[in-house]
Parts: structure tokens; C-alpha cells; sequence
């Protein structure tokens, strides 16, 4: 999305056949046209290291224009969003390391803790307090080691799965766009059930992003055959890069 491509700058001669993308002025300026936004931009002329002419037409930069820059850049969104999620994972994966290493000190502490509690709060009469206080304490007393290991297990599995899906997406590797699509399919039941136990915003946004990922990665990158598979998606991409750069297409591959 960055940078002007502008091969006319890089050569010492543009030759009048080249004049849909690079001008000589009289005045001993150059005006070379960028590939990229059409933009006519004044270049300094290079030494005499450079080479002489323009390559053929085949040769040329072919920079992303249209539909095909609008997919990298959300493929890229995709990428973002993964990464965070990996991120998210690392984070609870570190939490979970960290209270299973410590989990019988607290529950003796917890224990020690909830005695006090539930006597000050008797002896308050606060009864909706203490049973409160009771279900907290509760909880922490009946997690066990083997449950921290399993969510532990669970959470560094998803951390590494995402994480490759980011580092995967940001290079618009296709193996990437197949993992994506797989482990959001494998990640859609488990947003129904919970979304089914209590129906709240972030729910409802997360299975809503995830719906859409999947259904755009599915349609515009030709998935699993869909729309032709990977052979149409290059052929459609080939033709949406002859169609952004058709105005200069025949100038120079008939010098």
C-alpha cells in the first residue's frame, strides 16, 4: 500500500514506445508514472549504472490495485485479530501456570480466609453476603491440579494455533487461509454453547466476527474448491492485474 512504483525512474533512456509510463521532457526532466496510484511524479534521471531501457511489458511491477489490494488488506485485519487472540491465550496460559503452581497455598489460605469471613459476616447478619462469599471461597477450593493442567494444555494449543494462523495471514500464505477457516469451524460450537448458557454483547460480536471470517475467507479465497479453487483464484487475480495496468499494456509490449 506504500511507495510509489515507478520503473521509468530506474532506466537512463525512456523511449518514446515507453511514454505510457515515462516521459522525457525537452528541459532534460523526467516524468515517470507510478504503477501504483497513476500519479505522474518529476524522478531524477539515474547514473550510468542503471540499465538503458525499460524491460518488456511481462516484466514490469505488477503492484495490487482494486480487489485485489482491498483482500490483502483484510486478510491482513484477519491476521491482526488472530495475533491478538494468541497473545490472549499466552496471557491466561502464564495465569494458569502460575496458580497451579501455587494452587494448594491458596486454597489453604482460601479456607483460612472464608472461616474469618463467614463468622464477621454471621455476626453482621449479612446472610446474602455470606453466601456469596461462600460460593467464591467454594470455587477456589474445588479446582484441582488436573483441571489447571487441562486448561493449561487447552490454552498453549490455541495460543500456538493462532499464532500461526497471524504469522501465516500477514504473509497470505494459502495453507494459512485452510487453518483459519478450520480451527474457526472447530471454535463455532463452543461459542453456540456458551452463547446459549447467557446471551451478552461480546458473545454475540465474537460468533458474529467469526461467521464473517470464515464466510469471507470461504467466498473470496476460494476455499476447498468453492468457486473454482485455488486455479480460478489465480486466473481471476491475473486478470484483475491485466485490467489495472491495460492502459499502458500495449505501448510498451510492442516497442
Amino acid at each position: 500500500m506504500r511507495g510509489h512504483v515507478t520503473p521509468a525512474a530506474d532506466v537512463q533512456v525512456v523511449r518514446p514506445s515507453e511514454s505510457e509510463v515515462g516521459i522525457d521532457l525537452p528541459d532534460g526532466r523526467r516524468l515517470a508514472r507510478c504503477l501504483r496510484c497513476d500519479m505522474w511524479l518529476p524522478v531524477a534521471k539515474p547514473g550510468t549504472d542503471a540499465p538503458e531501457h525499460l524491460p518488456p511489458f511481462d516484466e514490469l511491477p505488477r503492484p495490487r490495485r482494486g480487489r485485489a489490494l482491498d483482500d490483502a488488506v483484510l486478510l491482513r485485519v484477519i491476521a491482526i485479530e488472530r495475533a491478538i487472540h494468541s497473545v490472549a491465550f499466552t496471557l491466561l496460559a502464564i495465569g494458569l501456570v502460575l496458580l497451579e503452581s501455587n494452587l494448594t497455598h491458596l486454597q489453604t489460605a482460601g479456607r483460612n480466609l472464608a472461616g474469618k469471613l463467614n463468622i464477621v459476616v454471621s455476626d453482621t447478619g449479612q446472610q446474602a453476603s455470606r453466601s456469596f462469599v461462600s460460593r467464591g471461597f467454594g470455587d477456589l477450593l474445588r479446582i484441582d491440579h488436573t483441571e489447571l493442567k487441562v486448561l493449561l494444555v487447552t490454552a498453549v494449543i490455541y495460543a500456538v494455533v493462532e499464532g500461526v494462523e497471524a504469522f501465516g495471514l500477514w504473509r497470505e500464505r494459502r495453507w494459512a487461509e485452510y487453518l483459519t477457516a478450520a480451527a474457526t469451524v472447530g471454535f463455532l460450537p463452543f461459542e453456540v454453547i456458551e452463547l446459549s448458557k447467557r446471551v451478552t454483547a461480546f458473545r454475540i460480536g465474537a460468533l458474529a466476527i467469526n461467521l464473517a471470517v470464515l464466510a469471507w475467507l470461504l467466498w473470496n479465497k476460494r476455499l476447498f474448491g468453492i468457486r473454482g479453487g485455488a486455479a480460478a483464484l489465480e486466473e481471476a487475480s491475473r486478470r484483475q492485474s491485466a485490467e489495472a495496468l491495460g492502459a499502458i499494456e500495449h505501448p510498451v509490449a510492442t516497442m
